[in-house]
């Protein structure tokens, strides 16, 4: 596998289809260009997501979050574009991006977009005593 940058979104197979579980990503060093200045933005990606056949490789979604470093994006837009991307690679049962970016002007942005598979049933929570 190449070190550069890259779209590809390598996959494999779910090890537990039969069975609801949750996996949660932190990408603490996303980059992007502001579209309007070139300055760079820096942001933390969540990623939670509950597979269904397939999942995401962790190298191969490294060198994709590194193709934004060198692209213009609004923060709505790059975090739909990776929830898109992902859901088009693995169709999980559900997935939602939570994009924290740094401060800019005295604000920060936090944009969350989800997917939900309209065929999944989403297990009932356990409520401990």
């Amino acid at each position: 596998m190449s070190t550069k940058p890259s779209k590809d979104l390598e996959t494999f197979v779910n090890p537990e289809p039969g069975r609801d579980y949750t996996i949660r990503i932190d990408i603490p060093e996303f980059t992007c260009l502001c579209p309007k200045t070139g300055q760079p933005d820096f942001a933390t990606i969540r990623l939670e997501y509950v597979p269904a056949a397939a999942c995401v490789e962790l190298k191969a979604l490294k060198l994709y979050i590194w193709t934004f470093r060198d692209q213009g994006a609004f923060h709505e837009a790059v975090t739909n574009q990776i929830l898109n991307d992902i859901v088009a690679a693995i169709q999980p049962n559900f997935l939602r991006v939570r994009a924290e970016f740094n401060v800019r002007g005295g604000i920060y942005t936090t944009v969350v977009a989800e997917h939900r598979n309209p065929e999944w049933q989403a297990p009932q929570p356990v409520h401990l005593p």
